[in-house]
């Protein structure tokens, strides 16, 4: 694969991690906010927000993940990272909260172990 496709995937994944580094945060000052200010709530739990906010991580993922696994033929990446989306599909299927939060959280985290273990397999 030539620099310059490397270079775009590479972009992608580190798109990917600030993208979950942000969800992360918005998962935890969404429950800050409301639960001490009590503003907010229905823009911050949003589920249409969660919604779009999982299509562009499958997008992210999808691009630079596979077309990483593709390159450096290593599973563990992908894996990881197909885990992690797999938690933050399963937070929109309960009660936005605390549990949302903690599902959403530990997929962005694994998410964001996935872009970096792509990263440093394509070098």
């Amino acid at each position: 694969m030539s620099d310059t496709n490397t270079s775009i995937r590479g972009r992608f994944d580190r798109v990917g991690i600030w993208l979950s580094g942000l969800c992360a945060l918005h998962c935890v000052a969404t429950i800050l906010i409301v639960s001490s200010l009590g503003a907010g709530g229905q823009f911050f739990f949003s589920p249409d927000l969660h919604r779009y906010g999982l299509v562009i991580a499958l997008i992210v993922a999808a691009v630079a993940i596979g077309w990483g696994a593709l390159k450096h033929r290593q599973a563990a990446p992908f894996v990881i990272a197909m885990t992690g989306l797999t938690f933050m599909g399963g937070a929109l299927a309960v009660p936005h909260g605390i549990q949302e939060a903690v599902l959403t959280i530990i997929g962005v985290a694994l998410v964001t172990c996935g872009h970096v273990l792509n990263l440093r397999h394509a070098h």
